[in-house]
């Protein structure tokens, strides 16, 4: 369990750093009304400004309102690859597992069983294949931005504010080590038909944000992995 309040909010992380791996926790998130919290399960190389990053960010929400997962990828401090969904469940009702796959092809998102997205590499594009990263999640204010682009902040007199997590599993390469047995489920892993079925019936239901869609950050041109996706 890692807990927020007004002072300080809370992590924890890997002892580990891992080179391509098969990533999933069960969480149970912040009940209630949740806005400008963030709940986070991600990989970083680091926090400097070349860093790696893939991420699985849950921005809180007014009562009523559907949590939104927003998935990012970075590659040598490049960012700005946001797609974001509102989950079509009570992620506070009961523990739901998620799930990054990162392999040399692909870094596949899943949310239970569904696959919402595949972030795929292009040889002549920036893409997160040579430094290790930890496994970290985290619980932190975000109300200068989590929740309706920062118009609704954390109100403290509901707080503390907790998240829980169990079953944390990691399939995966360590760094200047060995992989585990069963990578070959995992590193030459694409989504199949059914699973490009799910991504299709998540964007076409759920998705509230596309970067390959928003000209007004991108007014020079799509990142071009947008124009061949």
């Amino acid at each position: 369990m890692v807990s927020l309040n007004q002072q300080s909010g809370g992590g924890f992380n890997s002892k580990q750093t891992y080179l391509f791996g098969e990533f999933s926790i069960k969480m149970k998130l912040i009940p209630g009304n949740s806005a400008g919290t963030v709940s986070c399960f991600y990989l970083s190389s680091g926090d400097d400004d070349y860093r790696d990053e893939i991420d699985m960010e849950f921005m809180g929400n007014s009562s009523g309102q559907p949590v939104v997962l927003n998935t990012n990828v970075w590659a040598n401090g490049d960012g700005k690859k946001e797609h974001q969904f509102d989950l079509w469940f009570d992620p506070a009702a009961d523990y739901h597992t998620y799930t990054i796959i990162w392999n040399p092809e692909n870094i596949i998102f899943k949310v239970d069983d569904n696959v919402i997205r595949c972030f795929k590499r292009y040889a002549d594009l920036a893409y997160p294949n040579s430094k290790p990263m930890s496994v970290h999640a985290t619980l932190w204010d975000g109300s200068y931005w989590a929740t309706e682009k920062g118009a609704i902040p954390v109100d403290w007199s509901q707080g503390p504010y907790t998240v829980s997590y169990q079953s944390y599993y990691a399939d995966a390469c360590v760094s200047g080590g060995s992989c585990s047995a069963g990578s070959d489920s995992w590193m030459n892993q694409q989504p199949d038909s059914a699973q490009r079925g799910t991504i299709a019936w998540a964007e076409k239901n759920y998705m509230r944000y596309d970067y390959c869609q928003d000209g007004w950050r991108f007014p020079q041109g799509f990142p071009g992995e947008c124009i061949r996706n």
